[in-house]
């Protein structure tokens, strides 16, 4: 009995899409990099997510309380919510 369609000669690589959650995001650059942003608030720095080999971000969990650009593939709906109510900003990528 078949459920679902076919897929004849699936690909993984055009749906790899690894994900991170806004209470890791901190995490790839660093605590000392944090803290050491949380001096000056005035320039907000800039993750790159892609650079770390991840694609989408995800809204899970809670930022701290200073204004970050994170530039990403793809970002949900309650992650641009919650990075937009610490000041911060989402850059999309191609």
């Amino acid at each position: 009995m078949q459920v679902g369609m076919r897929h004849y000669h699936k690909l993984k690589n055009p749906y790899h899409c690894p994900i991170v959650n806004l209470d890791k995001l901190w995490s790839l650059v660093g605590e000392e990099a944090r803290i050491e942003s949380a001096k000056d608030i005035s320039v907000a720095p800039v993750i790159d997510v892609t650079k770390f080999g991840i694609f989408k971000v995800l809204g899970k969990g809670q930022l701290p309380t200073q204004p970050v650009v994170v530039k990403a593939r793809f970002v949900s709906k309650l992650a641009e919510k919650k990075i937009k109510e610490v000041g911060g900003a989402v850059m999309l990528t191609a």
